[in-house]
């Protein structure tokens, strides 16, 4: 029983590791082709409307970021 136990142990133990490493591999791949994909859309001349859409919600995160700590070093609350 004890041998058995611990084949078990190991088979669960291994099966359970190639399952997880499996798993990061395909969503890392996934994670590259969207990333390959951005950055194909960043370089087109005509950019898409989704890019430009996420572009403006980063830039006006930053301004008010930016007017947030101009305001807190002088003193000012926002």
């Amino acid at each position: 029983m004890d041998v058995v136990a611990w084949k078990a142990l190991v088979g669960l133990c291994f099966g359970f590791m190639w399952g997880i490493g499996c798993s990061i591999a395909i969503l890392y791949s996934i994670y590259l082709s969207a990333y390959r994909k951005a950055i194909k859309d960043s370089l087109k001349e005509v950019k898409p409307q989704r890019y430009t859409q996420v572009l403006e919600k980063i830039l006006a995160k930053k301004q008010k970021k930016a007017a947030a700590a101009a305001a807190s070093s002088h003193g000012t609350a926002v």
